[in-house]
């Protein structure tokens, strides 16, 4: 089978007919384009635009998007945005996730519906008050686009957005093609698995921490698991990423959030963000957002910094305050969750009745592993009590893989 005809099969779906869970591996393909200079690189989705552009001509098109959106074509950037208005797609509405369609806004803050200042194009957003398409959103489109950069961790409320967007889409008997993008923490499986009666925006899924696919893959296992309401399933067509393999670095260009600054913040983030439970900043007020941590509370270290307000951070936690903690601005790059700093933090911390709140175990999933930690039990001993989960989560997402 070669490329053209996989992309043939790809674009023959013109009708909008379903191709749930269909997996299109573009990387197995052996093709003599592919010994070219030009084919040695990663092509995220967004750029493999033979597979998707000509399904999107002549509808009218929501696209659900933020600043990560990047693309290449003919060695010119665009924004996906900015590219399918140039090719004359009829974009109507854009839809937003948490931290706005410029990503400008802080963790959790409200995002309102408004105005791109720059297409002039109504901007919806899906996070605050509204996190699923209305029925009136929707009305007058024919296609839905979905072009986010994940980081692949449970929390990260991007997969949430897709999970809506599919679920509105499925219920509407709209298609909706997601542009996949590589995952850089696409080597680590590992963490507790959701317990679904923790279920919140910042775990919707029966999942590990982190998951360890690409947005794309993490699309057909939603349909194939049956997730959206009452086992509804979306008319899904995923647009691989080209050149691309599961041992593959890959440095996002743009800031997935604005407190990602770096690579080393995105390889930290899934196992730094349990903090965002605690008492303990996580150095958003700093420019070493996620590479750092510490709070008032905690004694016996050296490393301290003063969370100040600035961009991504209008206020944060511990504002002015000294915090003392550790500096992983240096820490060797992560192959699995770490919790020992989680753990260190609560047995150095002062009043530790204090440490954890409420958002805690939404972000574990569980509240076994807070019990754990209070209990005092080591470190191989909590991650031992996730493999059994984690062995049957493999399994199952084997089925939805597009890389190798």
């Amino acid at each position: 089978m070669n490329l053209f005809f996989i992309i043939g099969l790809i674009s023959g779906f013109t009708s909008c007919q379903s191709i749930q869970n269909k997996q299109i591996s573009l990387n197995s393909v052996k093709s003599e384009t592919q010994n070219k200079p030009e084919f040695h690189s990663i092509k995220v989705g967004a750029e493999n635009t033979v597979a998707y552009l000509d399904l999107l001509k002549n509808k009218n098109i929501g696209v659900l998007t933020n600043q990560t959106s990047v693309m290449t074509v003919n060695n010119q950037s665009f924004h996906l945005v900015d590219f399918l208005l140039k090719e004359k797609i009829k974009i109507k509405t854009i839809f937003a996730p948490e931290h706005g369609f410029r990503g400008t806004a802080d963790a959790g803050e409200l995002i309102k519906d408004g105005k791109d200042s720059k297409t002039g194009l109504p901007v919806v957003s899906l996070y605050g008050n509204n996190k699923k398409p209305k029925a009136e959103d929707l009305k007058d489109l024919d296609i839905l686009v979905f072009d986010l950069q994940d980081v692949g961790a449970r929390f990260y409320t991007y997969i949430s957005s897709l999970h809506y967007l599919m679920e509105a889409c499925a219920e509407l008997n709209k298609t909706i093609i997601v542009l996949d993008r590589p995952n850089p923490n696409i080597h680590i499986i590992d963490g507790p698995i959701l317990d679904m009666k923790h279920q919140s925006f910042v775990g919707m899924h029966p999942i590990p921490v982190l998951h360890g696919m690409t947005i794309g893959e993490y699309a057909q296992m939603i349909n194939g698991e049956q997730w959206l309401s009452q086992g509804i399933k979306a008319n899904l067509i995923v647009v691989p990423v080209m050149n691309y393999n599961r041992k593959m670095n890959y440095s996002l260009p743009v800031r997935p959030s604005p407190n990602l600054p770096n690579d080393q913040s995105i390889n930290l983030y899934a196992s730094l963000c349990f903090f965002e439970g605690t008492n303990v900043s996580v150095g958003r007020g700093t420019e070493m957002q996620f590479q750092i941590y510490g709070s008032p509370f905690i004694k016996n270290k050296t490393f301290s910094f003063t969370p100040k307000p600035n961009f991504g951070a209008k206020d944060p936690m511990h504002n002015g305050k000294v915090c003392l903690g550790e500096d992983l601005t240096n820490e060797k790059p992560l192959n699995q969750l770490e919790i020992k700093w989680l753990i260190d933090a609560y047995q150095n911390t002062s009043n530790q009745k204090d440490f954890f709140n409420d958002f805690f175990v939404k972000l574990a999933g569980t509240e076994q592993l807070k019990q754990q930690i209070e209990k005092g039990e080591t470190e191989k001993k909590i991650r031992n009590s996730w493999q059994n989960d984690l062995t049957k989560f493999k399994k199952m997402r084997t089925k939805y893989l597009i890389y190798k």
